[in-house]
């Protein structure tokens, strides 16, 4: 079960700007504390680039050195949304994107999405 629902992917140009959005049903928005961006890239392990902490009530980014300055992830508590908003792309930030939930009460979840594909590539 894929709960999260992620949109956004796309072919962009290298130096281009993409946004991907995940929308979080509400239970799991409300539940779960932690919402982050992983990423698989071809032949290589998913890594979490860029997650919130305490996410509904004092949110906290932090993101992997690789994507720091570049990409901004970002939550809605009306939409119910967690946003990556990826500016620079570069051609190694191709790969899957998926949008997780975690550290959830009642010991519910971790939750993912089936991901979106982002390509960088001229």
């Amino acid at each position: 079960q894929l709960p999260l629902v992620e949109s956004g992917g796309g072919l962009v140009q290298p130096g281009g700007s993409l946004r991907l959005s995940c929308d979080v049903p509400g239970t799991i928005y409300n539940y779960c504390t932690e919402m982050a961006w992983y990423r698989q890239a071809p032949q290589k392990q998913r890594e979490r680039i860029a997650f919130l902490t305490d996410a509904t009530t004092d949110p906290r980014p932090d993101y992997v050195d690789s994507v720091r300055g570049r990409f901004t992830i970002t939550n809605d508590d009306a939409k119910r949304t967690v946003d990556l908003q990826m500016n620079t792309l570069k051609p190694e930030d191709t790969g899957t994107y998926y949008c997780h939930a975690a550290r959830c009460r009642f010991g519910l979840g971790p939750y993912w999405g089936p991901g979106t594909q982002v390509t960088v590539s001229s």
